[in-house]
């Protein structure tokens, strides 16, 4: 079972992705950690005019194993893989990664942009995730505070519209909710109501085509 979980920037689809993952005992892949991981390692470089290419090298060599999501989480580098996230050559050079892990046997949950999309566009249960881009930026300031980094708030909030903005008009055209995804809004869910919508509403497309194949 492939389950796809996209959303913008702190709308909770990674939180949901984990509670899945454990819930039904599937592999969990947070796609955007590799663009996350491109973009810091190309950071010194981001506004010189070779920074496709450099990113694209970077993508080329990316190792999912040695990723360290601890070093990735700040607002910042989250706007650095916003900004090589746009390149077609990076993207297809992290597509097959992630298609990868998608087609494990076991099968797999991904969270992403484009993960309903493009990505896995077969998976069996789609998911959509949005909530208000304030109650988002508050959400991601509370993340990297706990984290002990400080948080320009009014900042952070123009950093999530303007990157809502620049993935919204992205050229690869992924980012929507496909046709048969789920819609949640989370805006005015808690961690654990979120959590139980999103477990119902897979449960309940097991269930659907375990009946239309009964």
């Amino acid at each position: 079972m492939i389950i796809a979980v996209d959303g913008p920037a702190a709308s909770g689809k990674g939180t949901l992705a984990a509670a899945l993952g454990r819930h039904f005992n599937l592999p969990i892949l947070d796609t955007g950690l590799l663009y996350r991981a491109v973009g810091h390692a190309v950071k010194a470089y981001i506004d010189l005019p070779d920074i496709e290419a450099r990113a694209l090298e970077a993508a080329s060599n990316l190792d999912l194993e040695a990723i360290e999501p601890e070093y990735l989480i700040s607002a910042e580098v989250g706007v650095l893989a916003s900004k090589i996230a746009v390149y077609p050559s990076v993207r297809r050079a992290l597509y097959q990664a992630q298609r990868d892990f998608a087609l494990q046997p076991s099968g797999a949950v991904l969270d992403g942009r484009d993960i309903g999309t493009t990505i896995a566009p077969e998976a069996d249960a789609k998911l959509f995730i949005v909530a208000a881009p304030e109650v988002r930026a508050y959400r991601r300031a509370r993340q990297l505070e706990a984290r002990g980094q400080k948080v320009d708030r009014e900042a952070l909030l123009e950093q999530i519209k303007e990157r809502d903005a620049r993935d919204a008009g992205a050229a690869h055209g992924g980012f929507r909710p496909a046709e048969d995804a789920y819609l949640l809004d989370t805006t005015n869910l808690d961690i654990e109501a979120a959590i139980t919508a999103a477990i119902a509403q897979v449960e309940a497309v097991i269930a659907r085509k375990s009946a239309q194949q009964g």
